[in-house]
């Protein structure tokens, strides 16, 4: 595991004092470790945290700013814009992240070469990792505030950069995530006309230890395999720093800028 020193307590500096968060994917291993970062921002407001399944209990005992749990499909539309009226209800949205993928399991794994793609992993593969992202940025866009800084960053992966595939395999996982960075460039360029100071990001968590990646984790240097309450910090960090300028682009745990 990554033995780096935890950064500092996430503050989000550059949103708005009591600004409101919604993390979907919020039980997966990413997704509740910036659930817990956001709740313990002493200027964070309100965090909505959208699972699967309903989660119980606070996410933290460090946590200070009010959690609303909400459960949602990412493949029930419906549920989806459900999340995003409830927790804009009481105002505009200034984060929203979308913390969930697949990438294994039910009999789908990542492909070794073209012979063995298979079309209803490539499906489920586009469903989860792209539709469903795509749905929530329907839903959830129109809720960012008009001026001011405001983030919508999706996690993405290295490895749906086109310009970076050196290795092949992978077909679903690469092609899933190539297109979600797509829907959030495109969606990046519209948001920028309905907000120049919003920012539409694609980001890559690094190799973290959570079920995703577990099968694949034997070739992993020590030093760049992640927990992940170092990777959402450091995700957080990096939506800190986010500019209008970076909107559209595909951006590493360290803010490094991944070309498509």
């Amino acid at each position: 595991m990554n033995d780096e020193t935890q950064p500092p307590a996430t503050i989000l500096s550059s949103l708005p004092e009591g600004y409101r968060a919604l993390v979907f994917g919020a039980s997966g291993g990413i997704g509740a470790a910036l659930v817990e970062a956001l709740a313990r921002d002493p200027r964070c407001g309100k965090v909505h945290a959208a699972s699967r399944r309903p989660l119980a209990g606070p996410p933290g005992s460090a946590g200070s700013a009010g959690v609303e749990r909400l459960a949602f499909s990412l493949e029930d539309e419906d549920s989806i814009a459900a999340c995003v009226r409830s927790s804009a209800a009481a105002g505009p949205l200034h984060l929203v992240i979308v913390a969930t993928g697949v990438l294994h399991g039910d009999g789908m794994k990542p492909e070794k070469s073209w012979r063995a793609i298979d079309a209803l992993a490539l499906e489920r593969a586009l469903r989860i990792n792209t539709i469903g992202p795509a749905l929530i940025a329907k839903h959830a866009l129109d809720h960012l505030p008009r001026q001011g800084k405001a983030v919508f960053a999706a996690l993405s992966a290295r490895v749906g950069s086109i310009e970076d595939n050196r290795l092949g395999g992978w077909h679903a996982y690469r092609a899933s995530k190539a297109a979600l960075n797509m829907v959030m460039k495109t969606c990046a360029i519209e948001l920028g006309r309905r907000n120049p100071a919003a920012a539409c990001v694609s980001l890559h968590p690094g190799t973290v230890a959570t079920p995703l990646s577990e099968p694949f984790r034997s070739g992993v240097a020590t030093h760049k395999l992640f927990e992940p309450e170092f990777s959402a910090a450091s995700l957080l960090a990096v939506i800190d720093g986010v500019r209008p300028e970076d909107s559209g682009r595909l951006l590493a745990w360290d803010g490094s800028r991944i070309p498509f």
